[in-house]
């Protein structure tokens, strides 16, 4: 069974996954709260930060911030 992907617009241009007409190409999306977005993380999907039991919460968008960023090469 094949699940639909989300639809993820980003306007960051200088990112890999950014593609034509603001479409995110990443295969996955990690966002957090701007707490954490100092954070020196091992992997573009900071997965030690999605693993279960993690949880915050934001209380508007401007608190958020995407962490699969890869800045292009």
């Amino acid at each position: 069974m094949t699940t639909a992907k989300t639809l993820v617009k980003c306007s960051v241009s200088n990112c890999h996954y950014w593609g034509e007409q603001n479409l995110c190409r990443a295969d996955e999306i990690l966002i957090e709260i701007d707490k954490h977005s100092g954070n020196a993380f091992k992997e573009e999907y900071a997965e030690e930060m999605a693993g279960q039991g993690h949880h915050d919460y934001a209380g508007n968008s401007s608190a958020t911030c995407c962490l699969t960023f890869k800045p292009n090469e």
